[in-house]
């Protein structure tokens, strides 16, 4: 999926190029014919990222919201594009540009009220000149959730994924585990300031430079040898910073890499309340240990 950087970098590229410009629309896979119906023939006025989410607006008030998810995929042409794929959703045509929108989790028309409601859900923005610092720290900061999964949660927080979770963590020597309701306000201070770095640079640059990675060999090709991480994609091999192996363990399904020497992970105490489990259990199994041993004693005796 997208992270942040990309849908920013989209919204600014198509802000710049397809604004002012009167569209056809068609939606050649049918699942958006009535919407298409409603954009043809209007002007693109403006178009705005927050998070991972994507929103036009159109003359007459006509609002447009794509989240790309996992699969979705937008293609632009500046003359003539060939024919769109079966599963373009919404294809934007004009004499000089033309987009192909494809495989989004969502495209739909919402109205004012629609988009202010889905935005309000939304977790504060790195990139967005008007995110608030104590209000994403109030989001985030709360609970026992751990702090790398925290950032993965759209409404704590929008526009971190998998990369930058991990990249931005090991940069601000922030234990994964962590749980965020105990992140201190300078910590936090300095997790923001990161991911505000890394998410604008990556938005200006299309990829993601982590600060004193090191390079990728000459072997790698493409946009895979433009990247550089720190720790993501990168266990078993040396921390950059102290030299220690790069860990990787599962988090809820999703890969999850760090140092644990320079980031602290076994340093974490676990939380008093699991450790409190952990003795009624403990207690309980006794419990049942010395009732077996006690109904044994007795049937040999009869």
């Amino acid at each position: 999926m997208p992270e942040g950087n990309i849908i920013h970098r989209v919204a600014r590229v198509h802000g710049r190029w397809l604004s002012g410009r009167r569209f056809t629309a068609d939606s050649p896979q049918g699942r958006f014919e009535d919407g298409a119906r409603v954009l043809s023939g209007r002007v693109l006025q403006a178009v705005e990222a927050h998070g991972k989410h994507l929103f036009y607006r159109f003359e007459g008030e006509v609002r447009l919201h794509v989240h790309l998810g996992l699969f979705g995929n937008i293609r632009h042409f500046r003359s003539e594009a060939p024919a769109p794929s079966p599963a373009c959703r919404l294809r934007l045509s004009s004499p000089h540009a033309t987009l192909h929108l494809s495989g989004p989790q969502a495209c739909e028309l919402l109205t004012a009220e629609d988009e202010a409601t889905l935005r309000a859900r939304l977790g504060e923005d790195p990139l967005r000149a008007e995110s608030s610092l104590e209000r994403a720290r109030e989001k985030l900061c709360r609970g026992r959730m751990p702090l790398a999964l925290a950032l993965l949660d759209q409404e704590r927080l929008s526009g971190v994924g998998n990369i930058l979770r991990a990249e931005a963590l090991f940069l601000a020597r922030l234990p994964p585990l962590l749980p965020a309701g105990t992140l201190s306000e300078a910590d936090f201070a300095r997790l923001w300031d990161v991911l505000q770095r890394l998410l604008s640079d990556a938005s200006r640059d299309g990829h993601i430079v982590t600060p004193g990675a090191p390079r990728v060999p000459e072997c790698v090709a493409g946009k895979k040898r433009a990247e550089r991480f720190c720790v993501y994609g990168r266990e078993g091999q040396p921390c950059p910073r102290c030299g220690a192996k790069v860990r990787r363990r599962e988090l809820a399904a999703r890969g999850l890499f760090f140092c644990a020497e320079c980031q602290g992970v076994d340093a974490v105490p676990r939380p008093r309340v699991a450790k409190k489990k952990a003795r009624v259990v403990q207690g309980k199994r006794r419990d049942a240990r010395r009732e077996v041993k006690k109904r044994t004693a007795r049937s040999t005796a009869r």
